[in-house]
């Protein structure tokens, strides 16, 4: 049986060369499939190192075009800006076509410099000397659709804009692609520039271009309009960069191809060997010690992911803060410290069993906790965010928007709340400027208006004045100069209508000239004269509302220089005034103006010095119930006024008026209560 058995078992050396076959096969399976990793990775390099040249050259591509777009705008530009200074000398007939030829021999890119009035008549027009005529004059009519186009979208937005292209034929076959350039003019009329696409991109593109590219101007739906460049040469490679030119009023697709070879292999080849030697040996070390580098990169991945967390939240402007659900912060981010003022000791510091944090307003803050016990009791806060207030460390308050969300842990099990603040006192400051903007152009268009209003009436108000002034003369002339009795009353009183309707002609003149900006002739006229001729009308007003008058004058005053209508009106307009504050049921007391004339105490030099004495200061008190700090702050606004009856334009037509003069107008508390208007004049 022992022989049957050893006959049956196969011999020991058999079994050993099995297992070094075995093993020898197992090795040169291993190194197969080494092999071919290496190969796969020797590959992907060279097909990465291919492809990354190939988005090197396709990004170098992309830069030329951007650049040649930016030539482009920049030189468009300039043409319209070359275009539009022509008219700073003055237009006439007579210079302006050698203006247009001598801009013509600077820009290649024009056809043609057109002169058209507002109606897109067509009134002078010069071609350029580089190439023969390719535009006749009888084409170019005021119902030609392209310059229509393009005039009409400048004239909507008050600056140049072009037209879409169109195709000029020229004799004997072929023709150009032409866009139209027009440019308003401010006396009314346009200004017509032809660029030939062509040469735009000769004269504007072209110095940009390098060899082996070529740039074309296409539509939006990449038909080609025309091309210049190089041609594509035989065994090339195709890259393509386009962008689009937006001009006012049409648009237009800069597309530049270029040309290259396929990249070179062999440094390619070089770097992936290094490469794919490089991996191998790794693989090898990797299959000796695979537990330790898979912990080693676990450790520097968690390492960089949390650098990277780090550096991202601490580049950030907007302000992170986490808190935990039992409202205690646990991380802050450095741009929510800078905005409120506390460190992040501070912050955390002070949210151990207290919910109120040190930045919450302290007249805010029931609210904020109130706000936040509802957040920790799991209501969700609203995903386009809310506003609120903080306040920082020295006490200031600004406003905020926050975003929350719950803060989820790996488990899917939430742990707090994490905010986002983005601080809105920049943006509340732009509203509020805009907003004060659009009110002082409504303000600036109703002024025009009233203007208009002011222009009209004087127009149609000067010949009834006229003609009542001619009636009272005749009236005077029929009494004769020796009446008595009731007839020198009437003569008295017509006279008195005279004198008021010439008056009221002054004043009306006056308004006109203030309204349309025209110099008026100042002359030297003594306080006292100023005062009188507004008494009568002050006292009229005075009697009825039952005010006493007081005028003050200093001894020895100079004569103000000044319009003598204007600066009674403003006397006249501020008396008024005076007297209306004392004219309400709140008022108790006496009813007193006070009018009072000296020497300024110091406008533009000490009091006592020459140019202390060249100034006269007006001043109209009264005993009324003042004036308000919100009423103060907007007292000299346009059309703005605390009666119902009132324009609100008084005073602000009388601070104008004094500072024309070169003097000013302020108002101050009278004691022992009213208001005191002062204002200044230059003397004599």
């Amino acid at each position: 049986m022992e022989e049957a058995a050893l006959a049956v078992a196969p011999p020991r050396w058999a079994l050993s060369a099995f297992a070094r076959l075995r093993s020898l096969w197992q090795r040169w399976f291993l190194w197969l499939i080494l092999a071919v990793l290496v190969s796969a990775l020797l590959v992907t390099v060279v097909w990465l190192a291919g492809r990354h040249e190939v988005e090197q050259v396709q990004a170098n591509l992309d830069r030329d075009t951007a650049d040649a777009v930016s030539d482009l705008r920049i030189g468009l530009q300039r043409n319209a800006q070359s275009l539009r200074a022509t008219q700073a000398s003055g237009l006439d007939r007579t210079h302006w076509p050698e203006a247009a030829a001598s801009l013509l021999r600077e820009h290649r890119e024009w056809l043609r410099l057109e002169w058209r009035d507002a109606a897109l008549r067509p009134l002078e027009a010069v071609n350029t000397p580089y190439r023969m005529r390719l535009i006749a004059d009888e084409s170019r009519g005021a119902d030609q659709s392209d310059v229509g186009l393009a005039c009409a979208a400048a004239r909507k937005l008050g600056a140049p804009a072009y037209s879409p292209s169109h195709y000029v034929p020229i004799l004997g076959g072929g023709g150009v692609e032409v866009m139209e350039l027009c440019v308003p003019i401010d006396a009314g009329g346009f200004l017509v520039a032809s660029y030939s696409l062509r040469d735009t991109l000769i004269e504007l593109v072209g110095p940009t271009l390098t060899r082996g590219q070529e740039v074309a101007f296409t539509e939006a739906d990449g038909t080609r309009l025309v091309a210049l460049g190089t041609s594509r040469r035989t065994g090339t490679r195709v890259f393509t960069s386009q962008q689009l030119i937006d001009l006012p009023g049409a648009a237009l697709m800069l597309r530049v191809d270029g040309w290259r070879a396929a990249p070179d292999l062999f440094p390619n080849v070089l770097t992936a060997l290094v490469t794919a030697i490089s991996i191998a040996l790794v693989s090898v070390l990797v299959l000796l010690a695979r537990d330790t580098r898979r912990r080693l990169r676990a450790e520097r991945d968690l390492a960089d992911a949390l650098a990277f967390r780090k550096a991202m939240e601490d580049s950030v402007i907007t302000g992170l803060r986490a808190r935990d659900l039992q409202g205690r912060i646990t991380y802050v981010n450095p741009a929510f410290c800078e905005m409120v003022g506390f460190s992040p000791e501070e912050l955390m510091a002070g949210s151990g069993e207290a919910i109120e944090a040190p930045y919450w307003p302290t007249e805010l803050a029931h609210e904020y906790q109130q706000r936040q016990a509802r957040r920790l009791a799991g209501g969700m806060p609203p995903r386009e965010g809310f506003e609120s207030v903080f306040m920082r460390k020295d006490g200031t308050r600004f406003p905020v928007l926050i975003f929350e969300a719950p803060l989820i842990n790996a488990q899917r099990v939430q742990t707090g709340w994490m905010s986002a603040f983005i601080d809105i006192s920049e943006q509340r400051r732009i509203e509020e400027l805009s907003r004060a903007s659009q009110e002082r152009l409504q303000a600036s268009a109703r002024l025009a208006t009233v203007g208009e209003m002011a222009s009209l009436l004087s127009h149609e108000l000067t010949q009834p004045l006229a003609a009542i002034a001619s009636y009272a003369t005749g009236s005077l002339n029929m009494l004769g100069p020796h009446a008595k009795g009731e007839q020198a009353e009437v003569a008295m009183a017509v006279r008195r209508i005279a004198e008021q309707a010439d008056r009221a002609g002054q004043v009306i003149r006056s308004v006109h000239d203030f309204v349309r900006r025209r110099d008026r002739t100042r002359e030297a006229v003594a306080p006292q004269a100023l005062i009188d001729a507004v008494l009568p009308l002050v006292r009229l007003q005075a009697r009825k509302l039952g005010v006493s008058i007081e005028v003050v004058f200093e001894d020895r005053l100079p004569a103000a220089v000044c319009d003598r209508t204007l600066v009674e009106q403003v006397l006249l307009n501020l008396a008024r005034n005076a007297m209306q504050a004392m004219d309400t049921p709140e008022h108790v007391g006496e009813r007193v103006l006070r009018l009072r004339v000296s020497r300024v105490v110091a406008v533009g030099g000490p009091a006592g010095t020459e140019d202390a004495r060249r100034w006269l200061e007006f001043s109209v008190a009264d005993l009324g119930c003042g004036i308000s700090e919100e009423v103060a702050g907007r007292l000299f606004t346009p059309f703005f006024t605390t009666r119902a009856d009132g324009m609100g334009l008084g005073l602000s037509l009388c601070r104008t008026v004094v500072e024309q003069h070169g003097g000013v107008l302020v108002f101050e508390p009278n004691r022992p209560r009213g208001t005191v208007f002062r204002f200044t004049l230059p003397s004599t």
